[in-house]
């Protein structure tokens, strides 16, 4: 490693881990002499830790699984059918991060329902506004990274209608970008903490900013203890994405609609496997002939072929 490289990272690792390290040491000195990990070990009894841990993966998984379904097909349509609104939508979904979230909340709180405002998912919903810019941008990137339109252009060719062309052929291709915006959206709402003041609803961050009054080293025990654990389920949320050994080597799944079949000898008019690996489609050998689907590339891409 270079020098200037070693310094980098020591200024980094220094920058990110003192803190840290002063956090741990204040939350070791429980009793005042030495060191002890009562701070720890009584987190657990604390009055409204659980309670408050509990409301905030709840809010995490309804905020998670609304963005997502509410985005997804947005992003999805606006790639396939209306690109030259793409612009308008970036700007859109950058207003959550220009607007302060005290505006929104005040701006919430004035017009919601009673009892709305009685039920926590309203925090769900707000935080749902906020996880929009990064959800938009990491499914946006996602499918822009890859041939949306041939994939799906080839999967109704195949016969495959729109549910089962999301599901078999989409997400399987974007599943980094779907964990990606997983990822930011668990992470903003565990560490969220103006909109659940303000909401006066306890959740993990102001029950930890509450029970500092009290107790300051429970307090800094909870924080570093949130932020192993967030870091803990960020990391099994990313390790997911990874791939699997045993994936099938062709990334499209379909339905096979038709067949040709060639004696083995010759193996097709594209080679010994009938010209599958050059469409990225599926077929079998056995020990006397080669099974193609009628797929061809034509001029705009995947087509079918008459069978």
């Amino acid at each position: 490693m270079r020098p200037w490289r070693a310094a980098v990272f020591a200024v980094a690792g220094a920058y990110f881990l003192l803190p840290l390290w002063a956090g741990l040491r204040f939350s070791l000195a429980y009793n005042g002499t030495g060191w002890s990990l009562e701070a720890y070990l009584g987190l657990g009894g604390q009055q409204g830790f659980g309670t408050a841990v509990w409301l905030s993966v709840q809010l995490a998984a309804v905020a998670t699984v609304t963005t997502l379904v509410l985005m997804f097909p947005t992003v999805l349509y606006v790639n396939l059918r209306l690109p030259r609104v793409r612009r308008v939508m970036e700007f859109v979904t950058s207003l959550p991060i220009v607007i302060p979230p005290v505006v929104l909340i005040i701006g919430v709180l004035d017009v919601a329902p009673g009892w709305l405002k009685a039920s926590p998912f309203l925090l769900a919903l707000e935080y749902v506004v906020l996880a929009v810019p990064f959800a938009y941008r990491a499914l946006d990137t996602g499918i822009r990274s890859i041939d949306t339109k041939t994939l799906v252009d080839a999967a109704r060719s195949l016969g495959a209608g729109p549910l089962t062309t999301v599901r078999r052929v989409l997400l399987p291709n974007l599943r980094a970008a779907v964990l990606s915006a997983t990822v930011l959206i668990v992470a903003l709402v565990l560490g969220e903490y103006t909109m659940a003041s303000l909401d006066q609803f306890s959740t993990f961050p102001t029950w930890i900013v509450l029970f500092d009054q009290s107790n300051s080293h429970v307090s800094e025990a909870a924080s570093l203890l949130s932020l192993v654990l967030t870091w803990v389920v960020l990391l099994g949320i990313s390790m997911i994405g990874r791939p699997r050994a045993s994936r099938r080597r062709f990334g499209v799944p379909g339905r096979l609609v038709g067949a040709r079949v060639w004696p083995r000898e010759t193996g097709g008019p594209a080679g010994s496997d009938g010209g599958l690996a050059r469409v990225g489609l599926p077929g079998s050998v056995d020990g006397r002939h080669v099974v193609r689907t009628g797929m061809s590339m034509g001029p705009a891409g995947l087509e079918g072929e008459p069978l």
